[in-house]
């Protein structure tokens, strides 16, 4: 029972695929993980014209729903210039398997090796971590090549959140799930952003924080309004001021 409510805690996903409604132009990607599952995933390309179009965002997306309930995110990253991946982990959408840590690894690096395939260098691949998907993007860094590694509402690591989300536990005892990111930092050695809104009920401000002070220089902090999830409602153009302030100081 303790590893059910465990699992159900870390990972929440849905296999109902929406339409998408985007009025932008999609690839549909099917692809494999190194242990066999299959995945899901879709491509949304750069304006032949963007200043960006070399480049491509990679969506470590947070643990609930899936790519078809990110629509407004991909807008806004789109409207950067630049090339998107997003793609569903193993159980979440169209995507075969069960969820899992090492698993959800697994998918990252199959998702990083498509986009080489698709042409990318990696040091044009730039990780994009949102909430559970920063401990994702995290280790993606550390086992392959890319250009840049962006936290966005990220935590240290999944026992931390437990611990602060359900005081009342021993989660600390008996947690096996741990998405250690503020310990892999210190082996990343690319540029790092860390987004993070100190309205963030759901991961504590100063988790960012201790994440940030760990991570090797060249590396920024932009501080955000609107909680965990609400960037886009209350502070969309700061939002996007600060990634174009990263992109345009390490990808020129």
């Amino acid at each position: 029972m303790l590893r059910w409510f465990e699992h159900k805690q870390v990972y929440a996903p849905s296999r109902a695929m929406e339409t998408c409604s985007l009025d932008w132009p999609r690839e549909d990607v099917a692809f494999t993980a190194k242990d066999g599952c299959q995945l899901n995933g879709w491509f949304f390309p750069a304006k032949k014209a963007a200043p960006r179009s070399s480049l491509v965002l990679l969506l470590l997306h947070g643990n609930a729903g899936n790519i078809c309930t990110r629509l407004d995110f991909y807008e806004a990253w789109l409207s950067l210039g630049l090339n998107l991946f997003s793609f569903d982990y193993r159980g979440y959408g169209a995507s075969d398997g069960v969820p899992s840590e090492e698993g959800t690894y697994l998918d990252g690096l199959a998702a990083h090796a498509w986009l080489v395939e698709r042409g990318f260098r990696p040091e044009n691949i730039i990780l994009l971590g949102k909430s559970l998907g920063g401990g994702i993007a995290s280790e993606l860094a550390v086992r392959a090549p890319v250009g840049a590694l962006i936290l966005q509402s990220t935590y240290t690591n999944i026992v931390d959140v437990g611990a602060h989300l359900f005081p009342f536990l021993p989660v600390r005892w008996l947690n096996t799930i741990r998405y250690d990111t503020v310990a892999k930092l210190p082996r990343v050695h690319r540029p790092v952003m860390v987004i993070h809104s100190p309205d963030d009920q759901t991961i504590p401000f100063r988790q960012a924080e201790r994440n940030y002070a760990v991570a090797h220089e060249p590396k920024m902090f932009w501080e955000i309004r609107g909680g965990h999830t609400g960037v886009l409602l209350q502070d969309r153009a700061h939002y996007l001021a600060g990634l174009e302030k990263f992109l345009d100081a390490h990808f020129k």
